[in-house]
């Protein structure tokens, strides 16, 4: 599998073995890319649902000093970015600051709005304004975390906006006309819900056939707490499972072929199992 990833195809299972530095060649440009995108939502998922709108989020994720901004006299190419809104509460919206970007000024309009269209407008504000250029994926994220504030979404996981969105045409998302933008994103809005619940299924059916193999094993088996990892994990590895279910390497590799998981990587080193 894929992640889609601004025009750019990275193998999912090359990410995990980056992320957990068990590379068997160098990492190219795009995997790196790739790896600080998920650790980039690995850190806000770990945070309290309201972190990555906070100034301090926004500093963190932008790798930005705080006197750094963009304002009207920012050289072109520049990749500073404005002082970020102090905080966002319903009702509230967003507190500008002095000298504040134009991105500012958009999500300081947006706190009467429903959520969904606050991640909208946010989103689509973003993407025009070209807010970050080393990291334009990122206010996806911050799409997401609107909406898992504002209680949208799950508190404990983030909004996989990218799924629904890539189904919509690039014309109708880079469109000219704002409305037509807003509108695309919303369809991927819809678009991402209805994979979310399609995914759902699959996974329920999924757990449902592993935990067919769970019966008759002794109390001490550490198959459930498998079964438990690989459906909270896309994909596993010996080190991840070793780790978890504190285990010897060994014993890892036994549970995962008594569960009959799906061997990701085709190698015979560095290998990872999954679901997906």
């Amino acid at each position: 599998m894929r992640p889609y990833l601004l025009g750019e195809l990275v193998h999912l299972e090359d990410v995990v073995l980056h992320d957990a530095g068990a590379n068997i060649r160098t990492p190219t440009h795009e995997l790196t890319i790739a790896r600080d995108v998920l650790r980039s939502r690995r850190r806000i998922a770990s945070q309290s649902p309201g972190w990555a709108l906070s100034l301090d989020g926004l500093r963190t994720l932008r790798q930005a000093s705080p006197a750094e901004s963009l304002r009207a006299d920012s050289p072109p190419g520049s990749v500073a970015v404005a002082a970020a809104p102090a905080s966002f509460e319903a009702g509230e919206g967003y507190a500008s600051e002095q000298n504040s970007s134009p991105f500012d000024a958009e999500l300081a309009m947006i706190g009467d709005l429903p959520p969904i269209l606050q991640a909208i407008v946010a989103l689509d504000a973003w993407n025009t304004l070209d807010v970050l250029q080393h990291a334009p994926w990122l206010g996806r994220y911050l799409a997401a975390s609107i909406l898992r504030q504002r209680g949208v979404t799950t508190g404990a996981h983030l909004a996989a906006i990218n799924l629904g969105l890539k189904t919509i045409p690039v014309d109708w998302r880079r469109h000219r006309n704002r409305e037509i933008r807003l509108l695309a994103i919303a369809d991927g809005l819809i678009a991402t819900a209805e994979i979310g619940l399609k995914e759902h299924d699959r996974l329920a059916l999924v757990r449902k056939m592993m935990e067919r193999k769970l019966q008759g094993r002794r109390l001490s088996s550490k198959l459930p707490e498998l079964v438990d990892l690989v459906m909270a994990t896309p994909l596993v590895h010996a080190g991840m499972i070793t780790k978890t279910l504190g285990v010897t390497p060994q014993a890892a590799r036994r549970t995962v072929t008594e569960l009959g998981l799906r061997e990701m990587t085709g190698r015979g080193r560095f290998r990872a199992w999954g679901v997906i």
